[in-house]
């Protein structure tokens, strides 16, 4: 005999389904000054690990598969690979010089390497585990972006204040896009219609047309009781949806809500002291913010533009990843 619940019995036991959390995510963040990568469960938002990997990590980022993250060792000139089911670091790739960001290829191979010291982007096949070209840019690059098919690289350069643009297939320049001062961070939209670069110290974002290669706009910002000096945006993240994009803004402790169809920006959300970089999780209802002086991040409800927890760290963090 089959035995049936009572209505109410099968309503109560569909909510608890419906209602128990389904977040199997990890966030990984790089701690610049303790030279540690703090790994957090993405269902209980609490560290749950700390590991011990190169000197200065900066930027980090996840292989197509999930299975490994690229860490920038900057200070010993290379880049790491750990393990994010073991916590492992398992190998190490060539970066060139001081890497600080990078970023993967759609297609998972390969990875595209700012060096800061010596005004370079170097390309490494991350399964052979050698560089194969070495890209000459502007002055101290930093922001890397790849549009959505693999065809074209964006480097910006700080000292240069440009977005270079960069064929992937030849590995050579095309097109030169000045922007404001201290350019450090370029995205580009889910559509790959537009770029958008942050300057650090312009105190602005240029959103660049990729097809023309020209300045649609730049947006700059105002934050009710903060200094102008304070409004130094860095990390930038747009949604998929093409609804909203978010600046940080470093020491201005703020994370700038922008419409990401009229440019506007709609709100500012009060985080850590100097928030660095942003990352979604992957079905982008949360947004994470390193903070690096207060060595937190901070947890951004994306549906409700609202920030719902800050979660303490290690010591200065800088980069931030999350797994699905």
């Amino acid at each position: 005999m089959i035995k049936r619940l009572a209505f109410p019995a099968v309503f109560m036991f569909l909510t608890a389904v419906h209602a128990a959390p389904n977040r199997a995510e990890t966030i990984f963040v790089s701690n610049e000054k303790d030279n540690s990568i703090s790994v957090l469960d993405g269902a209980t938002l609490e560290v749950i690990k700390t590991v011990a990997v190169g000197q200065r990590p900066r930027g980090i980022t996840l292989s197509i598969d999930n299975k490994f993250l690229y860490i920038c060792a900057s200070d010993d000139n290379h880049i790491e690979v750990m393990d994010t089911a073991t916590h492992e670091v398992v190998r190490t790739l060539p970066s060139g010089p001081d890497p600080e960001l990078f970023v993967l290829s759609p297609a998972g191979n390969p990875l595209y390497i700012a060096n800061e010291d010596d005004n370079m982007v170097t390309v490494v096949d991350v399964e052979a585990g050698n560089a194969i070209a070495e890209i000459p840019v502007g002055v101290e690059p930093e922001g890397m972006a790849i549009s959505p098919d693999g065809k074209w690289l964006v480097n910006t350069s700080e000292t240069t204040n440009m977005a270079h643009f960069i064929d992937t297939a030849t590995h050579e320049i095309v097109d030169n896009v000045l922007v404001d001062s201290r350019p450090r961070f370029a995205e580009f939209t889910a559509d790959g219609k537009y770029v958008w670069v942050s300057a650090e110290i312009g105190g602005t974002v240029s959103i660049i047309d990729t097809a023309t290669r020209q300045i649609v706009k730049t947006i700059g910002f105002e934050v009710p009781g903060v200094n102008k000096e304070a409004i130094q945006p860095v990390g930038v993240r747009v949604t998929k949806d093409l609804k909203h994009a978010f600046v940080a803004l470093g020491p201005a402790n703020r994370v700038a809500v922008i419409d990401a169809q009229t440019f506007e920006v709609k709100d500012y959300l009060l985080v850590g002291q100097r928030v660095w970089q942003l990352a979604f999780n992957a079905d982008q209802s949360r947004l994470y913010t390193t903070n690096g002086v207060s060595n937190d991040i901070s947890v951004i409800d994306v549906a409700n533009l609202e920030v719902t927890k800050s979660i303490t760290v290690g010591n200065q963090p800088w980069g931030i990843a999350v797994t699905p």
